[in-house]
């Protein structure tokens, strides 16, 4: 019996999950890593998500203006569904409604993969904190206290 995809995106989302698929945003077609940063995120009407990219020097290179400690180096031994070492840009956060991963999963463009590391997750919501490119708004619903 096959398990609807609203009930299986809904029953297993949390911190560190992660989704494989394409993002029309993203200059390449292919899928890519989206990892979860939300707190809560059954509970939150927008999901907060960070992809990863293989082509580390390329970020680099491409956020050399941004604070350093806004990318996230993960070795594919820190991650069992990593083939390759690679390096998330918490610069950019994707937005996503839980309906739309489970229309992608309904079409079979999204596939779940193994979940993150809490550590790892805990790491990629600093460097979004520390991002300028983050807005406040998304900032405080990761969890970081702003002050007045």
């Amino acid at each position: 019996m096959d398990i609807p995809p609203e009930v299986t995106i809904k029953s297993t989302i949390k911190p560190g999950s992660v989704y494989y698929f394409p993002n029309e945003v993203l200059s390449s077609k292919e899928s890519h890593y989206f990892i979860v940063i939300n707190i809560d995120p059954i509970e939150d009407e927008v999901i907060f998500l960070v992809c990863s990219s293989s082509k580390i020097d390329k970020v680099k290179q491409r956020n050399r203006h941004n604070p350093p400690q806004t990318l996230v180096a993960i070795s594919k031994e820190d991650y069992e569904d990593f083939t390759c070492d690679s390096i998330i840009n918490c610069n950019n956060v994707f937005s996503e409604r839980i309906e739309g991963l489970v229309d992608k999963l309904s079409k079979k463009t999204l596939k779940l993969k193994a979940e993150m590391n809490k550590n790892i997750v805990k790491k990629l919501r600093e460097a979004t904190w520390a991002s300028l490119q983050v807005t406040l708004d998304i900032k405080k619903k990761l969890g970081m206290k702003i002050s007045d």
